[in-house]
C-alpha cells in the first residue's frame, strides 16, 4: 500500500480498516453463495492439486471443509457488516458492489472509459 497505485485482493478482516483507509476505490463482489460454492468446486475439479496460472508458485488449488463452511456462513456472519462499512464510505471513496457476472463484465468493460 506504500506504492502510488495498487490493487489488493481478498477479504482479510484483520487488515480491512487499514486497506479501506488507504484506498481510493473498493470493488466488492457480492456474489450469491451457491454461485461461489459452485465456482470453488469447479476450480477444484479442473485444477485440484495444481497451480492455476493466476496463483503464485507453490499455491496449488485446494478445497477444504473449512473453506466451504466459510463460504456458506459468510452471508450471515460477515456480509452485512461489510456492506454497512462500504455504504458509509460512499461519501469519500468510489464504492462498487457487483452482484452478478453480468455486473462484473459491465464494470470491466467500462474501465476503459474512465
Amino acid at each position: 500500500m506504500r506504492e502510488p497505485a495498487w490493487i489488493m485482493d481478498g477479504n482479510y478482516g484483520g487488515t480491512l480498516d487499514i486497506r479501506l483507509a488507504a484506498c481510493d476505490a473498493v470493488v466488492f463482489l457480492d456474489i450469491p453463495r451457491l454461485v461461489c460454492l459452485w465456482r470453488v468446486v469447479r476450480r477444484q475439479l479442473q485444477h485440484g492439486g495444481r497451480n492455476r496460472a493466476e496463483l503464485a508458485a507453490g499455491c496449488p488449488e485446494r478445497l477444504t471443509w473449512e473453506f466451504l463452511t466459510w463460504i456458506w456462513t459468510y452471508p450471515m456472519r460477515r456480509r452485512g457488516s461489510i456492506l454497512q462499512r462500504l455504504e458509509a464510505l460512499k461519501t469519500e471513496k468510489r464504492v462498487h458492489v457487483l452482484r452478478s457476472s453480468h455486473e462484473m463484465d459491465r464494470f470491466v468493460d467500462g474501465l476503459g472509459d474512465a
